[in-house]
């Protein structure tokens, strides 16, 4: 079996002038990707910077940095992601403190004072990107080489993957070369074309790539097209306008996105005509809502098939093929599909860790013989049931992290931004759910004595200065006490009470 970067050079040099990746209006070519890829390589040489160094990189949805991403898990380097949609000084924190050598953007993250200032602080070499295929790989003025005495290597693995959206030092796990190149490989059980032939080749069809290239569903969806040899249609940020332009043009057969997009599209009234194309309609990062499914179904004719996904296992866990979908999908509403190939999974009691017989709701745990370490259990946070069939159900966690729209939120965070504020006493952070996001974050707040409870408008635009824009409650209350159990802790299912007809934004 070819190596990852066999494959990707192999379908790089397959038809150089042949159109890739549109973006922003313009095509890019496999040449392109490939010119760009081989300059931040040089790049990399000239500054003695081999193999297992760790590369931050400010990731958006844009081709070359899906060539620079290609480039480094491909080339024994290991990709620190770094998320460019964090305020200014969670960014420059992030980039001061990882004890990195080499940090890459594009012009928009390198135009951020703060960025700049922690860069230069920091003593890395700054790699600046191109806007468009026929500008160059550039270092970015006074980032020229590298100047930190503090270097962290990181051989054997590909990419450290922010677990989550969430302020304070970004949490990471280390996944290894070896099984994102497994699981890459193993992803072909979902596309019959690729079953059995690794054969570097262009193949029919357009993928498009809207999941943000900052959480492990977007690297997986941009390198999995990559590999496969797939044209894509990239979007930044998802709107209904040029997704249905790019769907009038490009006919796609099939899509992935978070589960929130299916609520826009049928919130929306998108024309079924405009979707006539579309075969299969691929859903992960969030938990999707079997109504949602159901009622996209009965409009679209399109099945919704849901991928369930760990950072741990580098993206996919279990996942419904259009096979099991026609024999089982009304049998098995709600599921998540069946395990991937290579994947073992139990549950187990929540108290006692003991294994429960198929069925049986509990903590779901899972291994993967390619894992090494012994082969591993590792336990989720999920709550889950595993049936006879061996169909996966998530029936939601075991912690108290809120998902809104894939993006984890943890409200301990949220909480201290809010209680940072002078005229706040104590904060609590819950969450309420919502057809399209999956859950919203609120909070309420008790004001400090002798201050004037701060209007709403501006106790957010406060919190937007400390927290990513997902993270910041959609209502903010003054109250005279918190709703408390008796051991005197802030009742979460009291709190959702207080917020019940929330209005959603």
């Amino acid at each position: 079996m070819a190596s990852l970067r066999e494959t990707i050079e192999g379908v790089l040099a397959v038809d150089p002038e042949a159109a890739a990746v549109e973006s922003d209006g313009q095509w890019w070519s496999w040449g392109d990707l490939s010119r760009v890829k081989r300059q931040f390589e040089t790049a990399l040489e000239a500054a003695g910077l081999g193999a297992g160094v760790r590369i931050g990189a400010m990731l958006r949805n844009q081709p070359a940095c899906a060539a620079v991403l290609a480039a480094i898990v491909s080339g024994d380097r290991c990709v620190v992601t770094l998320n460019p949609g964090l305020p200014d000084e969670k960014l420059a924190a992030d980039i001061a403190n990882l004890g990195l050598p080499v940090v890459v953007g594009c012009a928009r993250d390198w135009d951020r004072p703060a960025v700049m200032s922690a860069a230069k602080q920091a003593g890395v070499l700054g790699i600046l990107l191109p806007d468009s295929p026929g500008e160059a790989v550039r270092l970015v003025e006074g980032l020229e080489r590298v100047t930190t005495a503090e270097v962290r290597e990181a051989p054997g693995i590909a990419i450290e993957m922010l677990t989550s959206g969430t302020t304070g030092v970004p949490k990471r796990i280390p996944l290894k070369t070896r099984l994102f190149e497994k699981m890459l490989n193993d992803s072909a059980i979902y596309e019959r074309d690729r079953q059995g032939d690794d054969t570097p080749r262009l193949r029919k069809g357009i993928n498009f790539v809207m999941i943000p290239f900052a959480h492990m569903g977007g690297v997986w969806s941009v390198m999995n097209t990559l590999v496969s040899g797939r044209q894509m249609f990239m979007l930044e940020k998802f709107a209904i306008a040029p997704f249905v332009e790019g769907l009038r043009r490009h006919r796609p057969r099939v899509l992935g996105t978070p589960p929130a997009i299916l609520r826009m599209v049928l919130d929306a009234g998108v024309s079924p005509d405009d979707l006539r194309s579309v075969k299969a309609w691929r859903t992960s990062t969030a938990p999707l809502d079997p109504d949602t499914a159901d009622a996209f179904f009965a409009r679209y004719g399109i099945p919704v098939l849901q991928v369930y996904g760990a950072t741990e296992f580098a993206g996919g866990v279990a996942g419904w093929t259009l096979d099991d979908f026609h024999a089982h999908g009304s049998r098995k509403r709600g599921s998540v599909g069946r395990l991937n190939p290579g994947i073992q999974g139990r549950i187990l009691d929540p108290e006692t860790r003991a294994p429960l017989p198929a069925g049986a709701e509990g903590v779901l745990s899972l291994r993967a013989g390619h894992l090494g370490d012994g082969q591993a259990w590792i336990d989720t946070t999920d709550r889950a049931v595993l049936d006879e069939d061996g169909f996966l159900f998530i029936k939601g966690r075991y912690d108290n992290a809120i998902i809104r729209g894939g993006f984890k939120i943890m409200p301990d965070d949220v909480v201290r931004a809010i209680e940072q504020h002078p005229a706040v006493l104590e904060a609590a952070v819950g969450s309420i759910p919502d057809d399209r996001l999956g859950e919203l974050p609120v909070a309420a707040y008790i004001v400090r004595a002798g201050q004037a409870a701060p209007s709403d408008e501006d106790l957010k635009a406060f919190l937007r200065e400390r927290l990513s824009s997902y993270q910041v409650p959609v209502e903010i209350r003054p109250v005279a006490e918190l709703p408390r159990t008796v051991s005197m802790k802030v009742s979460a299912l009291a709190l959702r009470e207080m917020f019940a007809g929330t209005a959603r934004p």
